[in-house]
């Protein structure tokens, strides 16, 4: 663990002794404890389910990485109990605008929350390790969950029943046998690498430069700005964001043919800095950092008994905030089915759902990162011809605006040939389908999503029948029944991730229990 040594604290835990047993046994393994293993651990110890967290690391690290969390994040972490500490320290955002050349005025500006009256903003901006606080804090009151700090895989053994682990410790070596393990560990998974298993997929040629500052009294609204061919970066692109703690990250695309070494020497950084703010500019510098976009994934997700989720999955660039907004997905898809087969009330079979939804999101964000990549970093004249042709029509026609991707933005991913949905049997227009998440609306005196607690739910718009046993019928009207857009008497079947399993304008209980069943995998 040499190279830990060179990763700053953000707060120092301290290494758990290794179990006296030489052989120790576990239900759920979740490898690694960043955002997406703490996220995980969260939901299935919410559940009320025994986990037990490995990571190599005895503290929470000082680097930034992930900064930006989209509202279906936001949402996901209100489930799981987090939401509002992050959404208090975090600043809240939905505007973003481009800028190109020497021009002070944007070609284009985007809104992240053009559906308004929902509880959570479109974007905040917050440091990862405050999320990972708030998870672990989260956690504390969680008697069924433990982590273990200090602690790294060396050795990954699969079987029928469940996975073994060699694991190390600065008191010695043991084995740790799990029913299911949880490979979150990351772009470079100790996980995957042991069982032999890489990704696919593009590495782009380019790299690019994080320089996370601290300065005060800047005054600039809370927004994304980026710049393609700004004069402080001649040719390139650059980005600015606004984090808490007067910390903004800056981003400069360097090329491809560069030192990277030498790129973060603070002699090198600060020119950069001081011509994109100006030199008389007094800052400190928090973190400083060069990334090579890749756009890869896994051929599966899921192998046997364990499970991959995160950027240990799949890994995109960072432009369109898509690495760990992309692994709460994960983890949001995943928790209620394995919650469903730890208790029996589902088969294996449903894990495969997770493969096949988790992987559908995964390409969409490949897709939307690789077009953003594709537009930000043009490999030939034709292309730069072309999109700089695209800015300049920007500029003065609407039509051109939304063909500007300086990063797609993370939103959810919809499912729409899901085999957990039931088809729509009558015309819709409008509203949710099965296969994508419900929209947040108004709901009594709170808001729709908290009032799904993370389990199937029925939401009823003045439907009159009797629901099966055991599933929650939850009445809607105003708002909330416009975005959901049934008629009245008409219904919908939510799943626990808060996606839409089923709908019908006149709903009947023999419909209902069928299409429960199948959002549970069964054949209804």
């Amino acid at each position: 663990m040499a190279h830990v040594s060179a990763i700053r604290v953000y707060r120092q835990i301290g290494a758990t002794p290794a179990p006296a047993v030489p052989e120790d046994h576990a239900r759920i393994v979740i490898a690694g404890a960043g955002p997406v293993g703490l996220a995980m651990a969260l939901d299935l110890g919410r559940r009320g389910h025994a986990v037990t967290v490995v990571t190599r690391l005895d503290f929470i690290a000082h680097c930034s990485k992930a900064i930006c969390f989209s509202k279906r994040s936001l949402d996901i972490l209100d489930r799981l109990g987090v939401g509002d500490p992050a959404v208090e320290k975090g600043v809240t955002w939905n505007v973003g605008k481009v800028f190109w050349g020497k021009g002070d005025q944007p070609v284009y500006q985007f809104d992240m929350l053009a559906v308004k009256n929902q509880k959570r903003p479109g974007f905040i901006n917050i440091q990862q390790y405050y999320i990972e606080e708030y998870l672990l804090d989260g956690l504390s009151a969680l008697p069924n969950v433990e982590i273990r700090w200090g602690h790294e895989i060396e050795g990954v053994t699969p079987a029928q029943d469940g996975v073994t682990l060699d694991i190390s410790t600065v008191d010695g070596r043991y084995l740790l046998k799990a029913e299911w393990l949880i490979a979150c560990d990351g772009s470079r998974s100790t996980v995957r690498d042991r069982l032999g298993l890489d990704f696919e997929g593009r590495v782009f040629e380019d790299n690019f430069l994080i320089a996370d500052i601290r300065m005060k009294d800047r005054q600039m609204p809370p927004e994304r700005w980026f710049w393609f061919d700004p004069p402080f970066n001649p040719g390139q692109s650059a980005l600015m964001h606004r984090q808490p703690d007067d910390v903004w990250r800056l981003d400069f695309q360097l090329g491809w043919d560069i030192d990277r070494e030498a790129a973060t020497r603070p002699e090198n950084v600060e020119p950069f800095i001081r011509a994109m703010l100006g030199d008389e500019v007094e800052f400190e510098r928090e973190w400083y950092s060069v990334y090579t976009f890749q756009c890869r994934r896994m051929a599966r997700f899921v192998h046997g008994r364990t499970i991959f989720a995160g950027d240990s999955a799949h890994l995109v660039s960072p432009f369109g905030a898509r690495g760990c907004n992309g692994g709460f997905a994960d983890i949001d898809n995943l928790g209620w089915k394995l919650d469903l087969v730890l208790r029996g009330e589902a088969s294996e079979d449903l894990i495969e759902t997770y493969n096949d939804e988790a992987i559908a999101t995964a390409d969409e964000n490949i897709l939307n990162s690789s077009r953003s990549t594709d537009f930000l970093t043009p490999k030939s004249t034709a292309s730069r011809a072309l999109r700089d042709a695209v800015l300049e029509l920007a500029q003065d026609h609407e039509f051109a605006r939304p063909l500007v991707n300086s990063g797609r933005l993370s939103t959810p991913v919809s499912y729409p040939a899901s085999r957990l949905s039931t088809p729509d049997r009558d015309d819709w227009t409008g509203g949710v389908a099965p296969g994508s998440p419900v929209l947040d609306a108004p709901c009594g005196d709170g808001w729709l999503l908290d009032r799904l607690d993370g389990d199937f739910v029925l939401l009823s718009h003045g439907w009159q029948g009797e629901a099966p046993a055991g599933l929650r019928v939850l009445p809607v009207d105003g708002i909330a029944a416009e975005r959901l857009a049934p008629a009245e008497g008409g219904a919908c079947l939510v799943r626990p991730d808060q996606y839409v399993a089923a709908r019908w304008r006149q709903p009947d209980a023999a419909a209902i229990a069928a299409a429960w069943v199948r959002a549970k995998g069964g054949e209804a």
